[in-house]
């Protein structure tokens, strides 16, 4: 079912989950340009307008923010990431997962790229 997996253009995925709420991660194009995570903040379990920054990322190489990909909720966070950044170099589309979230507006899923689209933004 891969249509249930969307992209933004700031390298983060989502997956929409069978009890509607979608899990938040970064793709492997974005842990492969930062190469081994050391740190990752994680987001405060509230509500956070699209664009806002809601954690940080750190490798041996750079920082980034990770932004809201919709206005939403947070409800769960990948506690593991504290203990195990790595986790996200080695499986950043699976268990490096970073914080599922309930959208404000869930048809805004859909209008965010498919695998497709990504692709062809990451090599254009």
């Amino acid at each position: 079912m891969a249509s249930t997996i969307r992209f933004t253009t700031e390298h983060e995925w989502l997956r929409l989950e069978e009890d509607g709420s979608i899990t938040v991660g970064i793709t492997e194009h974005a842990q492969d340009a930062l190469g081994d995570v050391v740190y990752i903040e994680l987001p405060e379990l509230q509500a956070y307008s699209k664009g806002e920054e809601v954690a940080v990322i750190e490798s041996v190489k750079a920082a980034s923010n990770i932004d809201m990909p919709l206005s939403g909720e947070v409800l769960e966070i990948n506690e593991e990431l504290v203990n195990a950044p790595e986790t996200v170099n080695e499986d950043a589309m699976g268990a490096g997962w970073f914080f599922r979230m309930k959208a404000d507006d869930s048809a805004a899923f859909a209008e965010l790229l498919d695998a497709d689209a990504y692709d062809a933004f990451i090599h254009s």
